[in-house]
């Protein structure tokens, strides 16, 4: 007798407001490294108050939607009706920008890679921590993908360019599909702003990201090494 599938968790992408964002706030104190969700600010790697009021001037300035001054959208992921992480999506230009790198080889590895549990790093500006386990990609708190919430600012279309995502999620969420779900949601918001590719960055040595990526179909190149050692690697992944 085959094993059953493993069951899909139950995942929403929702509006953060301000009490959903004092919630994100604390579960990623609580359950994610300071630099998988924000870029390092402060004297320390911790988590530290410019981090702190970053994470937030972040999430304000991403309430205006995609057509607003920031040019982008987050939302809260929920798992089966707890806050999990976030997503967002981010305007970046025309294409998916993919065309300067090296296709990515199968099971291709890297030193320095970053942290498991972001891809794209939550919200841009943050450090690259790569498409966390739960999924980050960009680098933004990406935080937290909506599936449930009222995002009407991604009703707009975007003129056939590229949207950028990134997804962060707490370590109790990570490898329990939670990340590939609210990819998949954010793809779908993705497609209906209009966007004719989303992209996403990560390290060649994230594993876990890489893996998410390649789930939903993206086209994997990678760049130059940094001074630091890090393969930085980018997905495409075509939405018509």
């Amino acid at each position: 007798m085959s094993p059953s599938a493993e069951p899909v968790p139950a995942v929403e992408l929702l509006d953060v407001s301000e009490a959903v964002l004092e919630q994100l706030l604390e579960l990623a104190l609580r359950d994610a490294d300071a630099d998988e969700v924000t870029p390092p600010l402060g004297e320390t790697a911790a988590w530290n108050t410019d981090r702190i009021s970053w994470f937030r001037e972040f999430h304000h300035a991403a309430a205006a939607g995609l057509d607003g001054p920031a040019q982008q959208k987050s939302w809260a992921i929920t798992c089966d009706g707890q806050l999990a992480g976030s997503v967002r999506l981010t305007r970046i230009g025309p294409g998916p920008g993919v065309g300067t790198m090296e296709p990515l080889e199968d099971g291709a590895g890297g030193a320095g890679a970053r942290g498991s549990g972001a891809v794209g790093g939550g919200a841009r500006g943050a450090s690259e921590t790569g498409i966390q386990p739960a999924a980050s990609l960009g680098d933004a708190p990406q935080t937290g993908s909506l599936v449930g919430g009222d995002a009407t600012e991604t009703d707009t279309p975007v003129g056939g360019g590229a949207l950028e995502t990134g997804i962060w999620l707490g370590r109790s969420f990570r490898g329990r599909g939670v990340g590939r779900e609210a990819l998949r949601l954010v793809k779908d918001r993705a497609a209906a702003a209009g966007a004719s590719h989303l992209v996403a960055e990560t390290t060649a040595g994230n594993v876990g990201a890489i893996a998410l990526l390649k789930s939903a179909g993206a086209q994997l190149v990678t760049g130059a090494a940094s001074a630091t050692a890090t393969v930085p690697v980018r997905g495409a992944i075509a939405l018509r």
